[in-house]
Formats: structure tokens, C-alpha cells, sequence
């Protein structure tokens, strides 16, 4: 299963979509996009990548520009594992 994949998954699961976030793609804008996506539910996706990725994320590495898209979920993922 390629990152896109893993994120998408980890994305439906935290912010309970119902397989509506499935159907997200790279282009598909989260931040101020997504009702369900408020600055808590950043903190339960950030835990939920540390848990499902085996890594991580220094507070310097988060800002909103991470939450973007979901392209820019998977390039902060990919920077930070390595992948």
C-alpha cells in the first residue's frame, strides 16, 4: 500500500468520513475545506501518523501548510519517514 493510500485511510479513519475521504485526492483541499478537519482533529491526525507511520513529528515540523491538501498530508508523511 503506496503513502496516498495509508493517508487516506488514516484521514477517513480520525476525522470519521464514513470511506468519503476514500474518494480524496492529492488535489483535495483539507484545511478550511473539510469541516471536520478543526485544529483538534490536526492534533488527533498528527498522533495518528506518528502511531501508524513508526515515527516522530517534531512540533517544528508542523504548521498548517502540512495540512493543505491531501498532497501536502503525504509530502510531510514522505519528508518525515524517509520514503
Amino acid at each position: 500500500m503506496n503513502t496516498l493510500q495509508k493517508v487516506l485511510e488514516l484521514l477517513d479513519d480520525v476525522l470519521a468520513l464514513d470511506g468519503r475521504g476514500l474518494r480524496f485526492d492529492r488535489d483535495t483541499p483539507l484545511l478550511g475545506s473539510v469541516p471536520e478537519l478543526d485544529s483538534m482533529a490536526v492534533l488527533a491526525v498528527i498522533q495518528e501518523i506518528e502511531i501508524r507511520f513508526g515515527i516522530e513529528v517534531p512540533d517544528d515540523e508542523v504548521d498548517g501548510s502540512s495540512f493543505e491538501t491531501v498532497g501536502t498530508v503525504v509530502e510531510f508523511v514522505e519528508r518525515l519517514t524517509g520514503a
